[in-house]
């Protein structure tokens, strides 16, 4: 960010300065970044699929349709994509995947994960790629949620492929 806009920002009384929140979720809105108010998973699944349009030798992604379940993102090849975004040390849950308890393997519902780490202020700190049997072995369950999720540590960073790091 600018040294202009920052300084702006510490002129603005606190009034002002929560008004700009509103003008930002508005204009990722018009941008077509965001669809709703959830930043962090939508500006996630944007960043990546443009990563991956933008950046040589990796798959060309465009977006699943509204409402497709678990997944975000498809490749030109038909590869199906599961798009999680972060900023600490979870990510977001995975529905749809068979209790713990369960003695019926899951049924594959995409090929890859796709995990995006951002720093505390938003700017982009990693994407990190997952193959499905990857997922499956690193996965955890969240009780309360009742859904799967991902913690970011060394065993899940050494199992994936890095797409981007800053």
């Amino acid at each position: 960010m600018s040294m202009e806009v920052k300084e702006i920002f510490k002129q603005m009384n606190d009034y002002d300065l929560v008004e700009v929140y509103g003008e930002w979720l508005s204009e990722l809105k018009i941008r077509g970044m965001i669809r709703t108010n959830n930043v962090v998973g939508e500006l996630g699944e944007y960043l990546a699929i443009k990563y991956y349009q933008d950046t040589s030798g990796l798959p060309k992604l465009q977006a699943a349709p509204t409402g497709t379940q678990n997944i975000d993102a498809i490749s030109i090849n038909g590869d199906r994509y599961s798009i999680k975004a972060t900023t600490g040390s979870v990510t977001g849950v995975f529905y749809g995947l068979n209790d713990p308890e369960s003695e019926v393997e899951d049924k594959q519902k995409f090929e890859y994960v796709i995990i995006v780490i951002f720093n505390k202020d938003f700017t982009l700190n990693s994407i990190y790629e997952l193959e499905w049997g990857g997922f499956i072995k690193l996965k955890r369950w969240h009780k309360r949620m009742r859904a799967w999720n991902i913690s970011i540590t060394k065993d899940l960073i050494n199992s994936c492929k890095v797409i981007y790091q800053n």
